[in-house]
């Protein structure tokens, strides 16, 4: 078979999985995106209908109940929910590339067969633990530890602004089983929701994403057995990073998705909204917005597909995901806040949507590592 004939097959597949979350979230996301995001409502009868669709496992192979598709369908997917509402696309996002994936690339074929099917039928929501109050991208130094004990170990410990905190089945918990900023300090273990000491905490108040809960984890002499470790002892942060790179591309889709319809929306009211007998679009100071806009988006979107196809062949791609984060999380922002200035006063008013996504807008520079990380990573790669 060709490469043509491939790239055609997978440029198919993508289609078809973005036209079917398009039509999804058009009919079962957008009628309820104000209700949601000013209850904080988290519906997991959505998330479910995700699982139902095959979304929610895109990325896990079929013998394990999931799509068996690659990055750059799962990309494309989690676009078209962030264009109607960022906080289903981050849910989507985490519940795939953190905890499922974690799974998927590190568990072993009992963990696998046990945990993957429900994961990627909805059944069970999926968490991803790794950051805790007092450690940020400080990992080395963090306070949940995991102490053996005999065939079982004993978490005690707290993460927070983890997404599904507390209403998701089952986490993936990273927690330190070595002494503090030492190498190979951190283990990597799943634990069911009802294990005895493990309860989720307070659900935070956010400025966006509010549809996408965001909880505490807490662990009380929180005791597993060992078959619940995910790989060898000592190589939780490991994963965690190459986790991440997969989480990157995610964020960066998300940021894209956000982008896009803030951008749509801005274009749309700049062509009907008429100001001195002619749309404020054929001023120059509006056209040349839009223009600008269009031109970061597309470098945004080459630089997503980028990483998501260079993930899909099994190149390495921590600098490309790190890129693609970083620049599509500050196109996002940047995106969201020149919609709500082209819409003028209604675009700081909620009966308009460009507010939300500027309020949305601002977590992809911050979650799965900030701005900040991702340029200490690009360089770190670039100087080596």
């Amino acid at each position: 078979m060709t490469s043509e004939i491939v790239e055609n097959q997978v440029d198919d597949s993508s289609q078809l999985i973005a036209q079917t979350v398009r039509d999804f979230a058009a009919r079962q996301i957008l009628p309820f995106v104000r209700e949601w995001d000013e209850s904080q409502h988290f519906p997991i009868e959505t998330m479910r209908q995700l699982g139902e669709l095959g979304l929610l496992g895109i990325l896990v192979p079929e013998e394990y109940g999931g799509s068996g598709l690659g990055y750059r369908e799962y990309v494309g997917a989690i676009v078209e929910l962030a264009k109607v509402d960022g906080s289903i696309g981050l849910s989507m996002a985490a519940h795939n590339s953190l905890c499922t994936n974690h799974i998927l690339l590190f568990g072993n074929p009992a963990q696998k067969q046990l945990y993957l099917p429900k994961l990627a039928s909805g059944e069970w929501i999926g968490a991803w633990g790794l950051t805790e109050p007092n450690t940020g991208s400080d990992a080395g130094n963090m306070r949940t530890v995991a102490v053996r004990d005999g065939e079982n170990w004993v978490l005690n410990g707290s993460k927070n602004f983890i997404t599904h905190g507390k209403s998701g089945h089952v986490a993936v918990v990273i927690a330190r089983t070595g002494e503090p900023n030492t190498a190979h300090n951190a283990t990597a273990f799943v634990v069911e929701r009802g294990t005895p000491g493990f309860s989720g905490g307070k659900k935070e108040d956010k400025l966006g994403m509010r549809a996408s809960e965001t909880a505490e984890m807490l662990f009380q002499d929180c005791r597993i057995p060992d078959s619940q470790r995910l790989g060898e002892v000592g190589d939780g942060f490991v994963q965690s990073l190459k986790i991440l790179d997969g989480g990157r591309i995610s964020i960066a889709a998300l940021s894209l998705g956000i982008a896009l319809g803030a951008y749509e929306h801005a274009l749309k009211y700049a062509q009907e909204r008429e100001q001195f007998g002619q749309a404020i679009a054929r001023f120059q100071a509006i056209a040349f917005k839009l223009a600008d806009l269009a031109t970061t988006i597309e470098a945004a979107k080459l630089l997503t597909y980028q990483a998501a196809d260079l993930k899909d062949a099994g190149k390495p791609v921590t600098k490309e995901s790190a890129m693609a984060k970083l620049y599509a999380s500050e196109v996002a922002v940047k995106a969201a806040d020149e919609a709500v200035q082209i819409f003028g006063g209604y675009g700081y008013t909620k009966d308009f949507p460009v507010e939300k996504y500027y309020r949305d807008a601002k977590l992809c520079t911050i979650g799965e590592g900030t701005s900040e990380i991702q340029r200490l990573v690009i360089s770190r790669l670039i100087l080596k």
